[in-house]
C-alpha cells in the first residue's frame, strides 16, 4: 500500500435548496433549517404531491453567459456552478498540470429531465421538425461531466456514474480510485439532479415512493415512525479531489482526506433494499477496512435516511452489521430531513456535510424526529445539531437497482478553510 497516493480534497462547491455555496450549505444544516416548501416550478394543483426541495435564488447569470446558459439543462446548470465554486476554493489552474491527469467524473441519476420534458412537448404537439436540435447534447447525464471539462480545460478521465441515488457517491469513489492508484492527479467529481418536473414527480409519486405529506414539515421524516415515502430535491455537490503530493507541491489547503471506498449491489429488487441489509453492510465494511481503521473509529455516519417505509429500517440494520455495537456509539443523521432527496446528487452534497463536519465538528442533525420506531434504534442526532469531535465520518448512498455505496473522510492535520 506505501505505493499508493494518498488523496485529499482541496476544494467544494454546491448548489442546493439548503443554500447556494458551502458556507450556506452547512450553516443551514447546522441550525435544522428546513429547506423543504411547496413546489414553485409547474402547476401542481392536480398533483397529490405538492412539496418539494427546490433551489432557490439560482441566478445563472453569475456563472454564465446567456448564450451559454441556453445550451444546458437546470441539471447542467447545477454541476456547473457548483464547480466553480469548488474550483475557485481550490486554486486549482490547469497550467500547473499535464492536463490528461485532470479528470472529471461527475454522477446524475436522471440526467436533463426539464429538457426532456420541454422537448417531447414539442414532439407531440407541433411534430418531429419542432424538436431542438440541441435536445440530446442538453439531455444526455454525461453532459454534465463533459461542460465541466470545456469549461475548465481538464482533458483526463471523463465520464458519468449513472447508479440512481448512489450516482454521486460513485463518481467520488471511482475519482478517488483513479487518484489513488495513479492514473490521475486531480479530478473534479461529484452529482447533479434536477429532476422537480411533472413527468418526473408524476413517475415517483405513483410508484409511492414520494410523501404524500403537503406539510413541509413533516414531509420528509427520515427514521421516524411516521415517514411514508421521501421528497424530491435538487442540486450539484462537486468535490476537488487531488493527490496528497500534488495538493502540497502546490500549498493548497486541506479540508479532509478521503480513504475508504466501498462499493456493493443488493442484488435483490428493483427498487426495495434487502431486507438483511447484508450488502448495505459491506459497502460501509468495505469502506472503513480500505480507510484503514476499525468500525469503532467511525464518529458520524450520513446516513442514506430518505424516510421511506424500507429504507429507514434496512439500513439501520446494515449498520448494526457493519459497525456492531459500536452503531449506538456513533452519532447518525439523516440531512434529507431538510433538503429533501437530491437523488444522484445525494452522496455529493452529504460527501461535503461530513467533510464540513469534520472540520467544525458540529454535527448536523435529523430534523421532525419524533416518533421512534420499532428496531430504529440508533442515535439520529434528533432535531438539534451536536458538537462533537469528528475525525472519521462515513457516507451512505442506496440506489435503485440495489446499488450501494460508502465513503470514509478523515481528519487532515493540515485541515484550513472555509
Amino acid at each position: 500500500m506505501s505505493n499508493k497516493n494518498k488523496v485529499v480534497v482541496t476544494g467544494m462547491g454546491v448548489i442546493s435548496p439548503s443554500g447556494n455555496n458551502v458556507a450556506a450549505f452547512y450553516n443551514n444544516l447546522t441550525n435544522g433549517k428546513n429547506a423543504i416548501d411547496y413546489i414553485t416550478q409547474f402547476d401542481t394543483s392536480q398533483n397529490k404531491v405538492k412539496v418539494g426541495a427546490e433551489v432557490k435564488d439560482f441566478n445563472t447569470d453569475n456563472y454564465f453567459e446567456k448564450k451559454d446558459a441556453k445550451r444546458m439543462d437546470r441539471y447542467c446548470q447545477f454541476a456547473v456552478s457548483a464547480a466553480i465554486e469548488a474550483i475557485n476554493t481550490s486554486g486549482v489552474l490547469v497550467a500547473d498540470f499535464d492536463e490528461y491527469r485532470c479528470g472529471v467524473i461527475v454522477g446524475s441519476g436522471v440526467g436533463g429531465m426539464n429538457t426532456y420534458e420541454t422537448e417531447h412537448i414539442k414532439f407531440m404537439e407541433k411534430g418531429a421538425g419542432r424538436v431542438s436540435a440541441l435536445f440530446i447534447p442538453m439531455m444526455i447525464s454525461n453532459m454534465a461531466a463533459g461542460m465541466i471539462s470545456m469549461r475548465f480545460g481538464f482533458k483526463g478521465a471523463n465520464y458519468c456514474t449513472v447508479s440512481a441515488c448512489a450516482s454521486g457517491s460513485h463518481a467520488i469513489g471511482e475519482a478517488f480510485r483513479l487518484i489513488k492508484n495513479g492514473y490521475l492527479d486531480i479530478a473534479i467529481t461529484g452529482g447533479s439532479e434536477a429532476a422537480i418536473t411533472p413527468f418526473a414527480m408524476a413517475g415517483f409519486t405513483n410508484m409511492k415512493a414520494l410523501s404524500t405529506s403537503n406539510d413541509p414539515n413533516a414531509a420528509s421524516l427520515p427514521f421516524d415512525k411516521r415517514r411514508q415515502g421521501f421528497v424530491m430535491g435538487e442540486g450539484a455537490g462537486i468535490l476537488i479531489l487531488e493527490s496528497e503530493k500534488s495538493a502540497i507541491a502546490r500549498n493548497a489547503q486541506i479540508f479532509a482526506e478521503i480513504s475508504g471506498y466501498g462499493a456493493t449491489a443488493d442484488a435483490y429488487h428493483i427498487t426495495g433494499p434487502d431486507p438483511d441489509g447484508t450488502s448495505a453492510a459491506r459497502a460501509m465494511t468495505d469502506a472503513i477496512n480500505e480507510a484503514g481503521i476499525s468500525p469503532k473509529q467511525v464518529d458520524y455516519i450520513n446516513a442514506h435516511g430518505t424516510g421511506t417505509p424500507l429504507n429507514d429500517l434496512y439500513e439501520t440494520i446494515a449498520i448494526k452489521k457493519a459497525l456492531g455495537s459500536h452503531a449506538y456509539n456513533t452519532n447518525i443523521s439523516s440531512t434529507k430531513s431538510m433538503t429533501g432527496h437530491l437523488l444522484g446528487a445525494a452522496g455529493a452534497i452529504e460527501s461535503i456535510a461530513c467533510i464540513m463536519t469534520i472540520k467544525h465538528g458540529i454535527i448536523p442533525p435529523t430534523i421532525n424526529y419524533l416518533q421512534p420506531d420499532e428496531g430504529i434504534d440508533l442515535n439520529y442526532t434528533a432535531n438539534k445539531n451536536e458538537k462533537k469531535q469528528v475525525s472519521y465520518a462515513l457516507s451512505n448512498s442506496l440506489g435503485f437497482g440495489g446499488h450501494n455505496a460508502s465513503l470514509v473522510f478523515e481528519k487532515y492535520e493540515r485541515t484550513v478553510g472555509l
